[in-house]
């Protein structure tokens, strides 16, 4: 291992998801940076619209540390690269503190970040004590930071809040519920951050609230150890790779991207919404996001359709990962009843619902390897195909999601994270 590094750090966390978790994160982000240091964000498990936010409050790359999907050295690696570059690290939790195998203070133990617990205090007096005191005593070895109030309604509202905490727990101030403040959400999470035109005035104003009633000084130094030396890496020397990227498909860890680089990949960015040719690439690879957004614009650029199904047609790789594969099914209905035809590689259609479809980390057998990530989704998707693999969830979550095999064109609605297995992620778009 290398020298350890140090630097301060944190890691955000709630009582349940809702609480303002990003809001609160960004807030910090932008506060810090605002004053002139560099902040590191990390978001825990998998999410793809948390860290567009936290990106542009922080203006630094965002990337997920998960003891599973990303697995323990990854995550070491990460932070203690970051440790050299940054003044500040934050980490955004995911769900409750305490939700999931692994969760987010199992993270915050592994790594021996304190938690800040970001508490709503909308309709509440004294309950916020009690509720700040089971965060911080659960776990008699969770490293614990302090309590930070959310939707806060008044100065006095926020005095209430201050003085029911007990035993000790530091209190790192209130955010009010400002309207301009709230980060706007959707079915999938937070709306996409290159669709709020006012998203830096809004996350100035955060900062600017937040500085209004917290201190704004460093928390204590951790320590992040070196990692272990990597692995060497499979060749993609040469593979021009084309990446959907657009406002339908968005959907990508950013680690996915980086890998590719590191194994020589050259990557072609394109827009199966308003291009209407691929670029010249050797294989493709079809990210999720919001394509039931924009289904019928995405039917009506046909000579795209057309040229990803010359692409497959020739036999050439092709990854398509949850909205990546709606898109190339024969229909998609969205949640009003509308329906448009699409590329029509794969048999079958999906339709959007109303509700949660499922959601969970996904383990998935492939004939080139295992692969890790995750699988979250609005849609139901009927097909006479034959799946080639299940993915199985460490906590048993709904999912077991289909793996789809057309050729050299594989399918599913699980969002893979390559780093988990670097040499069945080239294997899969490596002509």
């Amino acid at each position: 291992m290398s020298d350890p590094r140090q630097c301060p750090a944190v890691l955000i966390a709630a009582p349940a998801s809702g609480q303002g978790k990003t809001t609160v994160t960004a807030a910090l982000a932008r506060l810090h940076r605002n004053l002139g240091r560099k902040v590191r964000v990390f978001k825990c498990g998998p999410d793809f619209l948390d860290p567009m936010i936290l990106e542009r409050a922080s203006g630094a790359p965002v990337y997920q540390l998960d003891l599973w999907m990303i697995g323990a050295q990854e995550s070491r690696r990460l932070l203690w690269e970051a440790a050299a570059e940054a003044d500040l690290i934050l980490i955004e939790g995911v769900m409750g503190l305490f939700d999931g195998t692994p969760s987010s203070a199992d993270l915050a133990r592994h790594f021996g970040v304190p938690v800040l617990a970001v508490i709503d205090g909308t309709a509440m007096a004294q309950t916020f004590g009690a509720l700040a005191l089971g965060l911080a005593r659960y776990q008699a070895d969770l490293p614990f930071a302090g309590v930070l109030a959310n939707r806060v309604g008044s100065l006095r509202h926020a005095q209430l809040l201050e003085g029911s905490l007990t035993e000790g727990l530091r209190w790192y101030g209130g955010l009010s519920r400002e309207r301009g403040i709230e980060l706007p959400s959707r079915h999938l999470g937070l709306v996409q951050a290159s669709e709020l035109n006012d998203l830096d005035q809004r996350l100035d104003a955060a900062a600017e609230a937040l500085a209004g009633s917290c201190d704004a000084a460093l928390p204590p130094a951790v320590s992040f150890d070196g990692p272990a030396l990597p692995a060497s890496l499979p060749s993609l020397a040469g593979v021009r790779i084309g990446v959907a990227q657009d406002e339908a498909f968005a959907f990508i860890y950013g680690a996915n991207l980086d890998l590719l680089r590191a194994m020589g990949a050259q990557l072609a960015f394109f827009s199966p919404l308003h291009d209407s040719e691929l670029p010249q690439v050797d294989s493709l690879y079809l990210p999720g996001g919001y394509p039931e957004l924009h289904h019928h614009a995405l039917a009506a650029n046909t000579p795209m359709l057309d040229a990803i199904r010359a692409h497959h047609s020739a036999g050439k790789p092709l990854l398509a990962e949850c909205g990546g594969m709606l898109y190339l099914l024969e229909n998609l209905t969205d949640v009003t009843g509308e329906r448009a035809a699409l590329v029509g590689l794969l048999t079958g259609e999906a339709v959007m619902q109303k509700r949660l479809a499922a959601l969970a980390l996904q383990a998935v057998e492939l004939p080139e390897g295992t692969l890790r990530g995750h699988t979250y989704h609005h849609s139901l998707t009927t097909s006479e195909l034959e799946p080639i693999a299940r993915g199985l969830s460490p906590n048993g979550g709904r999912g077991n999601e289909a793996v789809y095999r057309l050729g050299r064109l594989t399918a599913s609605y699980v969002h893979f994270y390559f780093p988990s297995d670097p040499h069945a992620a080239a294997a899969l778009l490596r002509p």
